[in-house]
């Protein structure tokens, strides 16, 4: 008889001057089959950088990418083949792990209720059997980043803008542990990333202010339990909110998965992004499975979505 488990969370949010944030729908507040779903195809990058990408001796479409071109204009279609060349070892990865795919296709369904944004995964995982336990505490995480429009990166590569040539695992990594960041948060950035030369603390809260930061949101799984849902920021580093304000459900059937993050269309506090009807969110996704960690995982180009109606990829309509 096949497994068929419904795991779904709800999570205290964090206190703020004015009371508590309310808590999010769940994903049993949406009738997901009137909406309709898109494909998104999830490479694997091995350590091909932010600043790989910029660098013409590295990437052939680096001038047109330097000229505001994004990811996806140049590459939508090929993420099977690129994810393939690069899983190989045959560019981009020193390390190749043995039986890794190259891709893993996600469908993804977005709505909203007037209150809360519903995002819904969908994806058939590779199994665990084989592969080194990098992360020995969960099988799979799978993340959304995104912004409101404030940062380029995330318009024209999606997540890919915060992953640095410096950071741990990458070609040029000095062993220091160096997480997700943005450009902007460094005093100066070369070939090789921005290291640790970071703005003065005014400055990065300046930055903040001005809603210079990706949002993410974070489901870590394994099966048989509840999921754990984490978010926070990415700016300076990649930092993880005290206390989250996003509810994920999961349902494992077999090793199908669906995930649906929900959060309330505004929260207050510091780093979050207000989502509101009218403007268009870019956004990227990232799975790691297999108790894969930091760089060995799979990613999107940029995708965006909106609410209720406007030019984007995904419009969540009101449900």
């Amino acid at each position: 008889m096949k497994r068929i488990l419904l795991r779904t969370t709800i999570v205290a949010t964090a206190f703020v001057v004015f009371g508590f944030f309310s808590i999010p729908g769940t994903a049993q507040d949406i009738n997901w089959d009137s909406v309709e779903g898109k494909e998104i195809t999830l490479l694997y990058p091995g350590q091909g950088s932010w600043e790989w990408a910029l660098t013409k001796s590295t990437h052939s479409g680096a001038t047109k990418f330097r000229q505001g071109k994004t990811c996806s204009a140049c590459h939508e279609g090929e993420e099977q083949d690129m994810g393939n060349l690069i899983v190989s070892g045959e560019k981009l990865e020193p390390q190749p792990i043995e039986r890794k795919r190259g891709f893993i296709p996600v469908n993804v369904k977005v709505a909203h209720d007037g209150e809360n944004f519903y995002m819904r995964l969908e994806w058939i995982e590779q199994g665990i059997n084989g592969f080194p336990a990098m992360d020995p505490d969960y099988e799979i995480k799978i993340t959304v980043m995104f912004d409101d429009g404030t940062v380029a990166e995330a318009k024209r590569a999606g997540c890919w803008g915060t992953c640095h040539d410096d950071a741990t695992g990458m070609a040029s990594s000095s062993g220091s542990e160096l997480k997700k960041y943005l450009s902007k948060s460094r005093v100066k950035n070369t070939r090789t990333g921005g290291g640790t030369n970071y703005k003065p603390d005014a400055e990065i809260a300046a930055l903040a202010a001005s809603g210079t930061f990706l949002e993410y949101w974070q489901a870590k799984l394994n099966h048989d339990q509840a999921p754990v849902p984490v978010d926070g920021h990415i700016l300076k580093s990649r930092d993880e909110n005290a206390e989250t304000a996003i509810s994920v459900s999961s349902q494992d059937m077999h090793g199908k998965w669906v995930v649906v993050f929900s959060r309330p269309l505004k929260v207050p506090g510091d780093y979050r992004k207000a989502i509101v009807p009218g403007k268009t969110y870019s956004f990227g996704l990232a799975i790691h499975e297999a108790y894969a960690a930091k760089r060995f995982h799979h990613v999107s180009f940029e995708h965006t979505f909106v609410l209720d109606k406007g030019e984007a990829e995904f419009v969540a309509p009101r449900r």
